[in-house]
C-alpha cells in the first residue's frame, strides 16, 4: 500500500501551512524547516519572564511560558490562521509536541499535575468543530507525559471578539466568563493551563480566578505563541 500512497502524494502533496512548500516524508503539517525557524521565546529557562509577569498584581500564577514570539504577516501567523480558521486542527497537536518535547527537556513544569486547555464557548466549539488549545494540549500532555482534562472547566459565556479592545475591555469582556463545573477534578491539584495566542492575558486571567476557587489549586500558564 506504500506504493499507493506515494502516487496519491505527487497527485495531491501536503503542504507546509506556514511557508506553501510540499511535505516531504516524515513531515506533518508544518516543514522542518519552519518549525526550526519559528522564533522561540525561551521563556521556560528563567521565572519572572515577560509571560508571568503579565499576571503580577492580578492573579496567582506558579510558572508561565509561551513558546514562540507571535508576529503579524509571519509564517508562524499563516500556521495559526490555518489552525484556527481552516479546520486544520492537526497543526496544533504538531506544534504542541514540538513545544513539549524542549519543555520535556527542562524541570520547568516538572510538578504539574494536569493540562487543561481554555476551553471554548459550547456554540463557537460546535461552530469550528474542535477547540484548538485542546489540539495544543493533547501534543503536550503527550510528551510531557501528563494526563489532559477537558471538562472540568468550562465557559459559560460567549464573548465578543477580543481583537479591537482595550486592555481593560478585555478584562471586563471575560469576567466571569468561565467556571468551575467539577471542582474534585482539580482539588489539590497543579493545573497548566494551555491558550494558543497570549495577547494582554485577559482569558487566561478569568479560567485562572475560575480555578483559584477551588481549594489547594495552583496555576501554571502555557501559550504556544505571546504576542509582541
Amino acid at each position: 500500500m506504500g506504493w499507493l500512497k506515494d502516487v496519491f502524494h505527487l497527485m495531491y502533496p501536503d503542504v507546509c501551512a506556514a511557508c506553501g512548500h510540499v511535505l516531504v516524508r516524515h513531515e506533518q503539517c508544518v516543514c522542518l524547516s519552519c518549525l526550526h525557524a519559528f522564533p522561540q521565546t525561551g521563556f521556560h529557562t528563567y521565572t519572572g519572564n515577560e509571560v508571568e509577569k503579565l499576571f503580577w498584581g492580578k492573579v496567582a500564577v506558579e510558572r508561565g511560558t509561551a513558546f514562540f514570539f507571535y508576529e503579524k504577516d509571519s509564517a508562524l501567523q499563516r500556521a495559526f490562521y490555518c489552525l484556527k480558521y481552516r479546520g486544520e486542527k492537526h497543526i496544533g497537536h504538531v506544534l504542541g509536541k514540538h513545544a513539549g518535547a524542549v519543555l520535556a527537556d527542562s524541570a520547568f513544569f516538572d510538578d504539574v499535575d494536569l493540562i487543561v486547555p481554555v476551553p471554548l464557548h459550547p456554540k463557537k466549539q460546535a461552530r469550528r468543530g474542535y477547540n484548538q488549545s485542546e489540539w495544543i494540549g493533547r501534543g503536550l500532555s503527550e510528551m510531557l507525559k501528563k494526563p489532559m482534562e477537558t471538562q472540568a472547566l468550562v465557559r459559560e459565556v460567549e464573548n465578543e471578539s477580543q481583537t479591537k479592545k482595550s486592555v481593560f475591555e478585555r478584562y471586563k469582556n471575560m469576567e466571569h466568563a468561565f467556571a468551575v463545573s467539577q471542582p474534585h477534578v482539580f482539588a489539590g491539584k497543579h493545573v497548566l493551563l494551555v491558550d494558543d495566542v497570549l495577547t494582554t492575558g485577559s482569558t487566561m486571567e478569568a479560567c485562572i480566578q475560575a480555578l483559584l476557587q477551588v481549594p489547594g489549586v495552583k496555576v501554571s500558564v502555557f501559550a504556544l505563541a505571546v504576542a509582541h
